[in-house]
């Protein structure tokens, strides 16, 4: 079996040219990137804004206002604003299963349609909101969007790409995200400045241009050819492999890919048969690559950040610093990780960042342990740029190995019988584990102050030790030899590869001798 340019099981290479639809589609559908990683930035630099906690969160109005009261580690504490934060992924987590269903039942363009529709309306009533639950409302809807894009735009991007530039092409949805994040940090040092106390509502009305992006682009692109067979749509389907490879010889692709449909149709409950035996190795990698991503302790590194460029003296300027920096850092990373991620493989690019983020982290957690006190911003110039340094060193690594890998990694590696539902659960415990994060963070860094970056070095460690004994890679397989070329030959995982269906024929038929045995030796004893 093969998809996008890849080799069906006689070794026959299926023609597939990297063509300008497919290029053209990959990055108008990626805008899903762009409309989650715009909200993720947007959120912290809202929540920092007088004028925005002064109308919501008064308490810690007063409390950012009485300057030297409280502890650098614990200055935004709030479970309201945790609440705030974090209530996009609670929505997320549970409109990924109706999105599995929308995007298994009715395609990937139709669920990114729904994302885009939904996120718009988010974006109403958080920029109008005149109270708390207006605003939680709209974050919720906001929510609902993100998990129909992160279930629908990944299994797009692998399933629309040649096989030899699948991991790059799928990588742009993450390269939006930092876009996203760092042109949200750019409108909110912007919006901050006006006067009148409405900036946050400019800076929260924006998040609509990427909705409306992402929303033109899934009327304007076609879906899958996998996904249009899946459906029934077989004419359609094999019109759609000609464009997209840029040739009219598709027969034996498309036989290959309908073979594929009939098999998952036999599916009835796609989530019961994620976890058989044979489907358990993938969905524990999916899962676990979900926890490991915010496990890496990137949020802590991202919020601390204007901290430390406060201390370099830049004063009143510190966030605008910290944000150009560190966002520019995660872009130009991105762009590294869909430049070397087919060359490198996903293994390798895992394993390297693991080093790095683990040395990171260590210093950082040391400096400020032993520099920063409670209520000092002061570490001197040399350790301050040594932290800045270390920063910037977190970011690159997290944003070219587990920032993008999270996702790519999981939409590659299930079947079609339970490549959507395997989506679902991805999403489902990624925004499970970022609500958790988001939730408890704040609460963590009070608690633990630089001891947090320790604790999420910890972690490193474990992910690192992961990857080596049970991460395969992926890099150049197509999608549906996956099974056959990557996790039966697994050292690990090759046990778990057995087809259940297969097993229990061969039981039944073992039962069957045994009676036919018995019958037999009662036959002989009549006789005799």
């Amino acid at each position: 079996m093969a998809e996008g340019g890849s080799v069906p099981n006689d070794g026959t290479e299926f023609e597939a040219k990297i063509t300008p639809i497919v290029f053209i589609s990959c990055i108008m559908v990626a805008t899903g990137g762009l409309m989650f990683g715009y909200d993720v930035g947007v959120s912290g630099g809202v929540t920092a804004m007088p004028d925005f906690l002064k109308k919501f969160f008064p308490v810690v109005y007063k409390r950012i206002q009485e300057k030297g009261v409280d502890s650098n580690y614990c200055k935004y504490n709030n479970e309201g604003v945790q609440l705030f934060t974090s209530s996009l992924y609670t929505s997320a987590l549970l409109a990924t299963f109706l999105a599995s269903y929308t995007t298994r039942k009715f395609g990937r363009t139709r669920s990114m349609l729904i994302a885009g529709i939904l996120f718009q309306i988010g974006v109403v009533f958080n920029a109008t909101a005149i109270n708390l639950s207006m605003l939680i409302f709209g974050r919720l809807a906001l929510g609902c969007g993100v998990g129909f894009a992160n279930q629908a735009v990944p299994l797009f991007l692998s399933e629309i790409a040649p096989t030899r530039v699948r991991g790059a092409l799928n990588i742009l949805f993450q390269l939006n995200v930092t876009i996203g994040i760092f042109s949200a940090n750019m409108v909110n040092f912007g919006t901050a400045k006006i006067k009148g106390g409405w900036g946050w509502r400019l800076s929260l009305g924006l998040a609509g241009i990427p909705a409306i992006l992402l929303t033109i682009g899934s009327l304007m692109v076609f879906d899958t050819p996998i996904s249009l067979i899946e459906r029934g749509k077989h004419e359609e389907g094999k019109r759609v492999l000609r464009k997209i490879h840029g040739t009219d010889d598709v027969e034996l692709e498309f036989k290959e890919l309908l073979e594929a449909s009939l098999v998952a149709k036999e599916v009835r409950d796609p989530f019961r048969n994620l976890i058989m035996k044979k489907n358990r190795p993938q969905l524990v990698v999916a899962v676990a690559l979900q926890i490991f991503q915010q496990f890496t302790g990137i949020n802590a590194i991202m919020f601390y950040a204007p901290i430390i460029f406060e201390s370099l003296g830049f004063g009143g300027n510190a966030s605008l610093y910290s944000a150009s920096i560190t966002g520019a850092v995660n872009v130009l990373s991105t762009l590294i990780a869909i430049k070397v991620v087919d060359k490198e493989g996903r293994i390798n690019l895992l394993l390297k960042a693991g080093g790095q983020m683990f040395f990171a982290q260590v210093i950082i957690g040391l400096v400020l342990g032993i520099k920063l006190k409670d209520n000092s911003n002061n570490l001197g110039i040399v350790f301050s740029i040594l932290v800045v340094i270390m920063i910037c060193t977190f970011v690159s690594s997290f944003a070219w190995s587990w920032g993008p890998l999270g996702w790519l990694i999981p939409s590659e590696t299930f079947p079609l019988a339970t490549r959507s539902a395997g989506q679902s659960v991805t999403v489902c415990i990624n925004m499970l584990f970022t609500f958790i994060i988001g939730q408890l963070f704040l609460s963590m860094l009070c608690t633990m102050k630089f001891g947090i970056f320790l604790f999420f070095s910890v972690w490193v460690v474990v992910m690192f030790f992961f990857t080596v004994f049970f991460i395969p890679e992926t890099k150049n397989v197509p999608l549906e030899e996956m099974t056959e070329r990557v996790w039966k030959k697994h050292r690990i995982w090759k046990r778990y590869m057995v087809d259940e269906d297969v097993k229990e024929m061969e039981e039944d038929m073992l039962d069957g001798s045994d009676m036919l045995d018995d019958t037999e030796s009662g036959s002989n004893k009549i006789v005799t």
